[in-house]
């Protein structure tokens, strides 16, 4: 792991909040390693309303459209539905991945997934929820508004 830190990564998304979650920011990476990917996600700017604690899951996951695009009543209608290639149940989509664990709005996580390869995500999208995902709603696991999105690029030298 800490040989990543003189890796550029092999593909990154900058993440952007919705309108009405405008202050949520920042960056998934995603490295190549043997067997498949380390993703490092580093969000700022999450908020549960819900919750006096400020901490909250969030589902995340991949989506299998290519922009961050949409309407005002749903900001990243284009981000389409989790990346799915296999056809598989959730939580079993290639784009299924572990919830972020905001702590007073921020999140730092990094993770290894078999699921996929950076080469295999770009031009795709990540999205955060508002609400945790639960692992069996068909078939998205029932994580609710999607709040903040960003679209997966190749890292350029």
């Amino acid at each position: 792991m800490m040989e990543l830190e003189k890796r550029i990564p092999d593909a990154h998304a900058q993440i952007h909040g919705s309108p009405e979650h405008s202050s949520i920011r920042g960056n998934v990476e995603f490295y190549e390693v043997y067997g498949g990917t380390i993703v490092v996600v580093e969000i700022y700017g999450l908020s549960d309303k819900n919750n006096a604690s400020e901490s909250a899951f969030h589902g995340f996951h991949i989506h299998e459209g290519g922009t961050c695009k949409g309407t005002k009543e749903n900001p990243f209608e284009k981000s389409g539905g989790h990346y799915n290639p296999q056809h598989t149940e959730h939580p079993f989509h290639a784009g299924d991945m572990p919830p972020l664990l905001s702590c007073g709005g921020n999140v730092f996580l990094s993770f290894y997934t078999n699921r996929f390869y950076p080469e295999d995500i770009i031009g795709r999208t990540v999205i955060i929820h508002e609400n945790p995902d639960d692992f069996h709603t068909q078939p998205s696991g029932n994580s609710g508004t999607m709040i903040a999105c960003g679209e997966i690029k190749q890292q350029k030298l």
